[in-house]
C-alpha cells in the first residue's frame, strides 16, 4: 500500500508525527520512507509492506497527513506509475530536471583517456551549449585483455576540467563499491565543480551487491542499463532494488539486447520501448544508440544509421542520449568504430532537436484528438 502526504509534509509536522504514530502500531506492516524533490515542492511517500489487504484505504486516508492512498499488486512497488499517469516523475539534480518531459543529451567519451582529449572535448560541449557528458572511467570489458579504464587515477582532471568548462553532471560507470568512495573524494578534492550520475553497466544489471550499495546512498542519482541478455521486466526489477533501498533517482537506459536478429548492429535496437517504460515507472528513460548500433555506417539517405536510430528514441519520448564522442576515434582506446567525431556534434544536436520537436508535435495532436 501507498500513502501520498500532502505535498511539502516535513517530520517535524504534527500531523505527520500523528500520522506516523498510528502506522507504526499495524501488526505485520513495514514502513518505508521516500522523499522526492522537485522544483516547486517535496514529495513525502510511505509505503506499507506486509499485511494490508486487512487496512482500509478509507481509514488511512483520514490521518492528517494522508493526501492519497493506492493500493499496489503490481511489481515496481516504488518505481512504478500504478496506472496513475499524475504521479510526479523524476527528480531534480544540480539545478537540472530529469524527468519524463525533459530531454538531455549526455555526449561524451565512452572511455577516459588523456587529458587532451577530454580538454577537447568539454571544449566542443561548452561551444555547443551543453552542461552534461558521459565520462567512463572505470571499465569492465568482456575480454580481460582489453583497456578496464584509467580508474581514479583520472578522476582529478576529468573534475577540474568539468569546472573549468562548465559541466553540471558526469554520467559515470561504476562496477564496484569502492568506486563510489574514489569519486566522491576526488570531487571534494576538486571542490565539488560538478555532479556525477553513478551509471550502472549492463554487465551489472543484477549484480545485487553493487544495486544495494548505490541505492543505500541519496547523494548521486543512478542510471540503470538494461540487462543486456534478460527481460525487460527483469531490468526493472533491478531498478527496483535501488529505490527500496532508498534511492529512488533513477534513470533507466535502453542499450539494446544481444541477439543474433540485430546484426549488422551491435545489438537488437529496443527504442521502441520508450514509451512502454514510462508507462510501467516514473523513471526518466535514456538512450544509448552508440551501444546499439555500434557503427558509423552511412543510410543511403546520407544519414548515419547511429543517429536514424537516436532520432527514433527522441520520437518515442527519450528523456536522456548517452552518445560517444571522440576528438580522435582512430586513437580512442574503446569503442572507436562507433564513435562520433567533434565536428559532427553541432548536426548531431540540430538533428535531435527536429526529433523532439516532432515527438512534442505528435504528442500534440493526439491530446487535440482526445480533446474532441
Amino acid at each position: 500500500m501507498l500513502l501520498i502526504l500532502h505535498p511539502n509534509t516535513k517530520d517535524t509536522d504534527p500531523a505527520y508525527i500523528k500520522t506516523l504514530a498510528h502506522l507504526q502500531q499495524l501488526s505485520g506492516v513495514t514502513i518505508k520512507h521516500h522523499q522526492v524533490s522537485g522544483q516547486e515542492q517535496q514529495l513525502h511517500e510511505i509505503y506499507l509492506i506486509g499485511n494490508t489487504l486487512a487496512l482500509s484505504s478509507e481509514e488511512i486516508e483520514t490521518l492528517p497527513a494522508v493526501e492519497k492512498v493506492i493500493r499496489i499488486s503490481e511489481e515496481y512497488r516504488i518505481l512504478g506509475r500504478h496506472k496513475d499517469l499524475q504521479r510526479k516523475t523524476g527528480f531534480q539534480y544540480k539545478g537540472l530536471n530529469f524527468d519524463q518531459d525533459s530531454l538531455h543529451i549526455f555526449a561524451g567519451l565512452c572511455a577516459v583517456d588523456n587529458p587532451k582529449h577530454v580538454e577537447e572535448m568539454m571544449i566542443a560541449l561548452k561551444a555547443n551549449g551543453l552542461d552534461c557528458t558521459r565520462m567512463g572511467a572505470y571499465k569492465p570489458r568482456t575480454n580481460p585483455y582489453a583497456f578496464q579504464g584509467h580508474g581514479k587515477n583520472c578522476l582529478p582532471w576529468v573534475f577540474d576540467l568539468a569546472g573549468k568548462y562548465g559541466i553540471k553532471v558526469i554520467a559515470m560507470e561504476v562496477t564496484h563499491e569502492s568506486h563510489m568512495a574514489e569519486i566522491d573524494q576526488a570531487l571534494q578534492d576538486a571542490g565539488n565543480p560538478c555532479g556525477v550520475i553513478m551509471q550502472i553497466g549492463t554487465r551489472n544489471t543484477q549484480n545485487f551487491e553493487l544495486l544495494k550499495a548505490i541505492g543505500k546512498q541519496s547523494e548521486y542519482p543512478a542510471l540503470l542499463k538494461r540487462g543486456f541478455g534478460i527481460s525487460l521486466s527483469e531490468s526493472l526489477n533491478a531498478a527496483e532494488y535501488l529505490a527500496s533501498e532508498g534511492n529512488s533517482q533513477v534513470i533507466f537506459c535502453l542499450r539494446g539486447m544481444k541477439s543474433e536478429f540485430g546484426a549488422p548492429h551491435r545489438n537488437m535496437v529496443d527504442f521502441a520501448q520508450v514509451p512502454t517504460v514510462k508507462r510501467l515507472t516514473r523513471m526518466p528513460v535514456c538512450i544509448d544508440p552508440s551501444h546499439s548500433v555500434g557503427s558509423r555506417d552511412v543510410a543511403p539517405d546520407g544519414v548515419l544509421e547511429l543517429c536514424h536510430a537516436t532520432a527514433q528514441g527522441v520520437m518515442a519520448g527519450a528523456n536522456m542520449v548517452l552518445v560517444d564522442f571522440h576528438p580522435a576515434p582512430e586513437k580512442a582506446l574503446v569503442d572507436g568504430p562507433q564513435a562520433l567525431t567533434l565536428n559532427e556534434l553541432d548536426v548531431f544536436l540540430k538533428d535531435m532537436e527536429i526529433a523532439r520537436k516532432a515527438y512534442l508535435a505528435r504528442v500534440a495532436v493526439w491530446k487535440n484528438a482526445s480533446d474532441v
